[in-house]
């Protein structure tokens, strides 16, 4: 059962050296305030796994990522994230690629501790070829079909984000897609959850199907208001493209990243949001 928690408080649980999984997908539902107190701490040398968006690419330019394994790394309206595609180009991490299906059946296997999934994504594509490390297995019944045996993708941590919890770790999502949270969750060794808005068990009103992280599987539950900013929180706020653009565009040249961590990125979460916002009204005003 989770226990309340805050965003230093995780990340202080967290060791250098792990392998933290991060929910979310893309540019989406990325638990954001817990990524920037990780940004902002001493930890190094992770393994980040990941449907990978702006989570991945902040702590690449943290220096805080040893190896990458995701499907992809993107913005979604920005098609590749900034900061990760510098670390790759630069060999500054190694990246374990997988095809999406195959990355969720990755999940999967870690979820039902299993060393491994058979599945037919990756066949007949570069990814076996790219990772020399992948088997596959022949199915023992009358078919005979060679399938990929995905290995399970296992983690020390997991952190993830839901629209609503409660105080024992239960989470809800309130938008159309619930990603692979769920997975993220029961394949890791501990799971952290973060939240926008926290209420008393029992107060999780909607749809059963919408409570997607039970508190079974929750170490530490976080209320973080708008701690997904900038990705998408549908039915919330959408993602701010505005802010993610300028994100971006910083991490073009080192003086301008410069600049944006040192405004937004060096206090607590709760500056970032006065920065955030103050961004905005000189925004407004040009």
């Amino acid at each position: 059962m989770g226990v309340l928690m805050t965003a230093e408080e995780v990340v202080g649980s967290l060791a250098n050296g792990m392998t933290v999984g991060i929910g979310g997908w893309g540019s989406r539902r990325k638990p954001m305030a817990l990524v920037r107190a990780i940004y902002r701490s001493a930890l190094k040398d992770l393994t980040v796994v990941s449907y990978g968006g702006p989570d991945v690419g902040l702590l690449c330019a943290a220096g805080k990522v040893r190896r990458v394994v995701a499907p992809f790394v993107t913005l979604d309206s920005i098609a590749l994230e900034p900061h990760f595609r510098a670390a790759r180009q630069s060999g500054a991490i190694e990246f374990t690629e997988y095809d999406e299906g195959m990355f969720m059946f990755g999940l999967m296997a870690a979820a039902h501790r299993l060393p491994f999934l058979p599945t037919r994504a990756g066949l007949g594509s570069d990814v076996m070829r790219v990772d020399p490390g992948l088997r596959t297995v022949r199915s023992p019944y009358e078919d005979g079909e060679e399938l990929v045996a995905v290995p399970a993708l296992r983690m020390d941590a997991a952190l993830v984000h839901m629209d609503v919890a409660d105080t024992r770790g239960n989470g809800r999502y309130l938008g159309a897609d619930p990603y692979m949270d769920d997975l993220f969750a029961k394949a890791a060794g501990r799971c952290y959850l973060s939240c926008e808005r926290m209420v008393e068990p029992g107060r999780l009103e909607g749809p059963p199907q919408t409570l997607l992280v039970s508190r079974m599987h929750v170490t530490g539950v976080v209320e973080t208001p708008n701690g997904g900013h900038f990705t998408d929180l549908a039915p919330g706020p959408g993602r701010d493209e505005a802010f993610q653009r300028h994100y971006a565009t910083s991490a073009a040249e080192p003086r301008a990243w410069a600049a944006f961590a040192d405004r937004f990125l060096t206090g607590d979460e709760a500056a970032y949001r006065e920065a955030v916002r103050r961004w905005r009204e000189e925004e407004r005003t040009r």
